[in-house]
């Protein structure tokens, strides 16, 4: 599925040639998670992981980790072209990435469908590039996948969604999915600020189709 830009110029992608240069250096991380303690990123053995974009980050990562199976959750951008980007960058809309939350979690626990579950009926998979009130193209619906199993899963999964939806008269669902790139985590502020900041801002909303 490919997502167009849909008016003023934040909603486009750049190219590659237009694109940020970034940085060869990855940005400081704090690797404890403040809601459990675990790392946020190191080697889980025989775990999987799912890279998901559901408009601003903070929401979409308190939808995760808290789940049983899953093992640690972060922050963090991709799908893009800049490397070891900004927030600010991300936000100029010359990077290309997606706010995503990367999700790795115990297939023995909790299933990829199930992940993909929460992510469905926790946004609006149609909007394009925004999410209610945020707008530019770091906020469009995004299924990053670590493996061609996952990325069968998750185009099977969307087909069956929106279905869903259009028996519900949405629009068309305009969620990108595909194999993932680089993932580079986000600055500490923003790494499970929902739980560093229990009154801060959440614009997650979903649809209220759900996946039966």
């Amino acid at each position: 599925m490919t997502v167009l830009g849909i008016g003023a110029w934040k909603q486009r992608l750049p190219s590659a040639e237009q694109a940020l240069a970034g940085r060869g250096e990855a940005l400081p991380l704090r690797n404890v998670h403040h809601v459990h303690g675990r790392p946020l990123r190191g080697d889980f053995a025989g775990a999987q992981w799912l890279q998901l974009g559901m408009g601003c980050f903070w929401g979409a990562e308190r939808a995760f980790w808290s789940l049983p199976g899953v093992l640690t959750t972060a922050v963090g951008y991709g799908g893009g072209y800049t490397p070891n980007p900004t927030y600010d960058e991300v936000c100029s809309g010359m990077t290309g990435h997606v706010e995503l939350v990367r999700v790795v979690f115990d297939p023995e626990t909790i299933a990829v469908s199930d992940l993909l579950r929460v992510f469905w009926e926790s946004h609006d998979p149609t909007q394009g590039m925004r999410q209610g009130n945020d707008v530019g193209s770091q906020y469009r619906s995004a299924i990053f996948c670590m493996d061609t199993q996952h990325l069968h899963i998750a185009t099977r999964s969307a087909a069956d969604f929106a279905r869903r939806l259009q028996a519900e008269a949405w629009p068309s669902m305009t969620t990108e999915i595909r194999l993932a790139g680089p993932f580079y985590f986000a600055e500490d502020v923003h790494q499970q600020y929902l739980s560093k900041h229990p009154s801060g801002y959440c614009g997650l909303r979903g649809t209220g189709v759900t996946c039966g």
